[in-house]
């Protein structure tokens, strides 16, 4: 089983919020995930990400693989390191 952290897409049409969950990669975008751990909202100035930071860091370690999309979102807010 692959573990992804990846965006679960809530709100209303045109008016997009995210949570940053922990889930299966075969799970469905917006179904079942293994831990919320987090929100982010775009339409907010300027935008708002919220992190249970420890957690984060826990799932990281235990191997799960970050989407593009959060990954930035986690190297913005300090959580991972950036490459050189």
């Amino acid at each position: 089983m692959a573990v992804k952290i990846r965006l679960a897409r809530h709100g209303a049409k045109k008016k997009p919020f995210y949570r940053i969950v922990v889930a299966n990669s075969e799970s469905p975008r917006d179904g079942r995930y293994l831990e919320n751990v987090g929100t982010y909202d775009p339409k907010d100035t300027p935008t708002r990400v919220t992190l249970k930071t420890e957690r984060v860091q826990y799932w990281l370690g235990k191997g799960a693989t970050p989407t593009d999309t959060v990954k930035t979102l986690l190297i913005k807010e300090g959580v991972l390191g950036r490459k050189n």
